[in-house]
């Protein structure tokens, strides 16, 4: 059985190396900084927020992610 991780937690939890917004992934597995291009993976409802842990976005990823954005008021 896969855990969620609290959204109340999600909301609280910045990115270790810009202090920015995490954004939760599509198939909600990983947190990710679109500042960083890092992915931090999140393992039995617990996000692992060290730099060894997380992967590289690559630009590809990265657009993707920037395209489904919401745009601000």
């Amino acid at each position: 059985m896969e855990r969620q991780v609290d959204p109340r937690v999600l909301e609280m939890l910045v990115c270790p190396l810009t202090k920015t917004r995490l954004s939760l992934s599509q198939d909600r597995r990983e947190l990710i900084s679109q500042v960083a291009r890092l992915a931090f993976p999140i393992r039995q409802g617990v996000p692992l927020l060290s730099l060894d842990e997380a992967r590289e976005l690559s630009e590809d990823e990265t657009g993707q992610l920037l395209a489904r954005r919401p745009s601000s008021p």
